[in-house]
Order: C-alpha cells, then structure tokens, then sequence
C-alpha cells in the first residue's frame, strides 16, 4: 500500500500529548474563530509577547507538542489549526497559501493583536513567509523550518515530489467522498503550489531564520537561496537531520530560536565575518 504525503507528515507526529495536556484537543485552551468562511480553531497558552505557530501539510496544533510547553514559559503562545485541517473544517472547493496566510492575519487582528513572532514548519514555512510578504507589519521575527517556494525536484526532492504525485493520483481514483475530496484539496496544495519568486523574499524586512534538515524533503540548496534573498536571515542547516526538526532535533530547534527571538539581529559583514 503506497503511503500518501500528507499521511507521512502527520505520521511522523507521535507526540500530541505532554504531561496531562493533550495539545489539539484542549477544551480549556481551544478556541474557534467565525471568519473568512470557516471556523478556526485555535489555542493559546501562556503570558508574554504573542507567538503565533503554523503547522505543516495533513497535520494540526498537536504537531508543536515538544515547542508549546516549552516556548510558553515566555510568549503567549497561539497555535492555530490551519484551514481544511485539523479542526478548521473548510467544505470549500479552493486551498492557497494566500488564502491561509490571509486567514492568520484575520485571526491576529480578531486578537487585537498588531505584530507577533511566528515559527511555521513545512507548509506552516511557506505561510510564515507569505504572512510575512502580504501582512510585512504582523510578524516580529520569523522561525521557518521545512519550507520551498515551488513545486518542482528542485524546491522539493524527486523522492517527495514523486510522493505527492502518487497521493493526489490515488485520490482521485477513489469515491469522491466530502473526506476525500478535503484529502485531495491539502495533497493537491503541495503538488500546485506555492510560487514564492526571489522578489518577493526581497520585501521580507522582518529579522528571519531559515532552518532545513542537512537530509531534508527539502533540498539544502532551495533552503540556502531563501535565506540569501531574505535581507535580515540567518541560516541554519542542521546536520543528521530530515525534515521533522521539530520532533527530533527538540531540545535544538527550540533553544537555537528561543536566541534568535531573544538577541538583536546583528548584520555580518566586514571585519565581523571573522567572528
């Protein structure tokens, strides 16, 4: 049986519940947003600058598990169910990146809130970004582990490019079920989109810290050419590492931002290249 991407993604999540919280599924904390639609759903935890987090392609909140707890202790955490997944049912025909990224926007503002840090991983990358080139005054500093700018063997690698081919093709040959059909809508995003050009990273102005996997789903020359044409990025390329940083480089992935949140951003050039 041929695994679909969008179930591998949401397979690699093990971990939904920490202590007694179960992340994704918490009555105290959730939350549902009318808007644009559809009903969001969303859940904060914590006191502090806001943080919003953006999941990845299949999956939920509950993927954050090992960040929420952690990041908590110092921001107001908001970590969103994305449209079509999780609990942010969407019986809608349609599913862009900008649709998405209008839709954090949406609910940034219902919160009043006027800027915020962000961290997105894979999908939740891509919408960091065009959060961040269509809503410039909404993100503080951006955290993106996973994400492309387009969907070819050079944005994504000829293993999951073919991976996503083969899940929207199965998904077409079975009963168009309202499951299905919402199944082949989050696969298809992946095979159509995005289409984030060079120019566009360009007008990104916010402090931002690109983060790939040295044997990521992404290859790590696409995640270097985001970084070089973001004006205020860090790179960090992990080694040992595929594309669930989150999950298994934990204690890292947290840390390493948790810094970069903390610390200026400093431009390295000149003598400060020796540093």
């Amino acid at each position: 049986m041929r695994i679909s991407f969008t179930f591998f993604l949401a397979s690699c999540i093990w971990v939904t519940t920490l202590g007694q919280i179960r992340y994704g599924d918490n009555k105290t904390a959730g939350h549902y947003l009318a808007a644009r639609g559809f009903k969001m759903y969303y859940e904060t935890y914590g006191k502090g600058e806001p943080l919003l987090f953006i999941h990845g392609n299949g999956g939920s909140l509950g993927n954050f598990s090992n960040q929420i707890p952690f990041f908590s202790m110092h921001y107001k955490v908001i970590a969103v169910d994305s449209r079509a997944q999780g609990k942010s049912a969407d019986a809608g025909d349609s599913l862009t990146f900008e649709m998405m990224a209008d839709d954090f926007n949406t609910l940034l503002d219902s919160l009043h809130l006027d800027s915020c840090y962000v961290i997105g991983w894979s999908d939740g990358g891509i919408n960091g970004l065009l959060l961040a080139i269509r809503h410039p005054g909404k993100v503080k500093k951006l955290a993106i582990t996973g994400a492309n700018l387009w969907p070819d063997t050079t944005g994504l690698t000829p293993y999951v490019y073919s991976l996503i081919v083969q899940s929207s093709a199965e998904l077409r040959k079975k009963q168009q079920t309202p499951d299905i059909k919402n199944q082949l809508k989050i696969s298809d995003l992946d095979l159509n989109e995005p289409h984030i050009s060079l120019e566009q990273l360009h007008t990104i102005h916010c402090p931002t810290l690109v983060i790939g996997g040295d044997h990521d789903a992404i290859p790590s020359r696409h995640t270097m050419l985001i970084s070089e044409n973001i004006p205020q990025s860090y790179l960090w390329i992990i080694p040992n590492s595929g594309h669930s940083t989150p999950i298994f480089k934990k204690e890292q992935f947290n840390a390493v931002i948790s810094d970069f949140f903390r610390d200026p951003f400093r431009k390295i050039e000149g003598a400060a290249t020796f540093q």
